[in-house]
């Protein structure tokens, strides 16, 4: 089951788990966190397990039925267990979304991979890192 983030209680606990998915520092993490929580157009939501906020992923609506992950992250001792590919797809699921973008790293274009998500590389976007765009179209 996802939750809403923006309301919920642990600030810390949230902005961890971001941690975890970003390359950057505690002011940039913080700013991220106040953009899911003031700008409309993003969600983020939560998995709760055991009443431990174990995954998330952020979203930014591009169009009517399109949708760009910002962030996506497993709690360290819940990872490999198919959470992320749940949190995507739950989230597809139940907001009929027929297109979801992603832009990711080397470590994790594998996962998007899986998923059936189509890889282009963008190059070297910052020195020393190639980064990739993910797309899925989903025919209904």
């Amino acid at each position: 089951m996802m939750i809403n983030l923006k309301e919920y209680k642990d600030q810390k606990e949230i902005l961890n788990l971001l941690a975890e998915c970003m390359y950057s520092d505690e002011k940039r993490i913080i700013q991220e966190y106040e953009q899911y929580k003031n700008d409309k157009t993003t969600i983020l939501l939560g998995s709760i397990e055991n009443q431990e906020l174990v995954g998330l992923i952020g979203i930014f609506n591009t169009r009517n039925e399109e949708v760009e992950i910002k962030h996506i992250a497993i709690k360290s001792g819940h990872r490999r267990r198919g959470l992320g590919k749940k949190l995507i797809r739950e989230y597809i699921r139940e907001n009929q979304i027929r297109r979801v973008e992603a832009e990711t790293d080397k470590d994790a274009v594998d996962f998007y991979r899986r998923l059936g998500f189509n890889i282009t590389s963008l190059g070297q976007k910052y020195p020393g890192v190639e980064r990739f765009q993910c797309s899925l179209i989903i025919k209904r």
